[in-house]
């Protein structure tokens, strides 16, 4: 038996242990955690469900095509490749769906080529930007986002970009 694979369980015994020491009810504070939970997750199911349908009707729709196509002279002069135009389109909102998006790029341009590794570093350093802001938001009960989507979409261009750049620094084009 491995020793990484008593972990969890050494650690979960721990906890419980320390608890009943403490005279704490583990069982109750546990299914406590639970209800507090489910609870959370009932109030950030509607925006993930809105946000996973507008994802699906993007690309069905052709549009993300479209705005690669209309992205890519700008992209080009900027040293990123267009073929990195739909992950780009797709990162900030649907991790498995850039996840996707990159193994298609991977697929057809090669793990190894100037396209897979942007398209991997741009996976690596870049977040799902209206997920994230979803599911935090939502589970804190923000409605107004005010600053944080701009300052995000920002971030998430300058990692494309410097995504691009690194790999070019580093492995050259």
């Amino acid at each position: 038996m491995n020793l990484s694979s008593l972990v969890v369980p050494v650690l979960l015994a721990a906890v419980a242990v320390y608890g009943a020491g403490k005279r704490v009810d583990v069982y109750g504070a546990l299914t406590h955690g639970a209800e507090e939970g489910l609870t959370v997750l009932l109030r950030i199911i509607p925006a993930l469900v809105g946000l996973l349908t507008a994802v699906g009707m993007f690309r069905a729709s052709g549009a993300m095509e479209w705005l690669s196509s209309l992205c890519a002279p700008v992209l080009s002069w900027l040293g990123v490749p267009p073929e990195t135009t739909p992950l780009m389109l797709i990162r900030p909102v649907s991790g498995s769906g850039a996840l996707a998006v990159a193994t298609d790029l991977m697929t057809s341009c090669g793990p190894d080529s100037y396209v897979g590794r942007v398209a991997a570093v741009m996976l690596g350093s870049t977040e799902t930007t209206f997920y994230t802001i979803a599911i935090y938001f939502g589970s804190a009960g923000i409605h107004r986002t005010r600053h944080t989507i701009p300052a995000a979409i920002t971030a998430d261009l300058t990692g494309f970009i410097a995504s691009a750049f690194a790999v070019r620094l580093f492995f050259g084009a």
